[in-house]
């Protein structure tokens, strides 16, 4: 893409599958540590059941999500697990990608350190494992609530182009746990990558 900056000003389920085959980036004291873009979902606002603005519900949690999209959006399930979102359709209008899995990159051994406390016998469980869930891969990159609103690319959370996927490569699927969500559980906005061993 000629311009990340156009990454962001697209339709949100655009957005989600665009996001797919891009490198997640989190750039820390120990080095860069990141992944490629393997599964996302997609939150549709005030309109969708799903999502955490159903209504127009505007909180201090949801908060940045009425501003420019291309920020970070981060919330805590279950309080402890950390999901890493991206903010998108227009100011005013709160959507969001979730970003579910990844396909380690780089900083490999960072990442089983976050993840498991030391570095582990390397196994390809343990290389499989890392990254294929939200929390999960929040844990491995080392996102948090501290990098809530902060704008990607201008910022140490930054999207790259990695890898161009086929429209024939991508799956498309129902959301999962959202079952409160009534008759928007089955809408089609989940996204992956056919075939890849990281998708959750």
């Amino acid at each position: 893409m000629n311009n990340i900056k156009q990454l962001f000003n697209k339709e949100t389920l655009e957005l989600a599958n665009n996001l797919l085959g891009m490198e997640l980036v989190h750039d820390t004291e120990y080095g860069e540590i990141a992944g490629k873009i393997v599964e996302v979902e997609a939150y549709k606002g005030p309109e969708d059941k799903a999502a955490h603005s159903f209504g127009g519900r505007r909180t201090t949690r949801t908060e940045v999500m009425y501003g420019e999209p291309g920020h970070v959006y981060m919330f805590l399930i279950y309080g402890m697990h950390h999901c890493f979102n991206v903010v998108s359709g227009p100011i005013g209008k709160p959507e969001a990608v979730l970003v579910r899995a990844l396909e380690p990159t780089s900083g490999i051994d960072q990442m089983l350190l976050n993840r498991y406390g030391e570095k582990p016998k390397y196994t390809k469980t343990h290389h499989k494992n890392l990254t294929n869930g939200p929390g999960k891969l929040c844990r491995a990159l080392g996102l948090n609530m501290g990098h809530y609103g902060l704008p990607i690319n201008q910022s140490e959370i930054q999207l790259r182009p990695y890898e161009n996927i086929k429209e024939s490569d991508i799956t498309v699927g129902p959301r999962v746990n959202i079952d409160y969500a009534e008759e928007h559980v089955n809408l089609p906005w989940r996204f992956s990558i056919r075939g890849n061993p990281y998708v959750s």
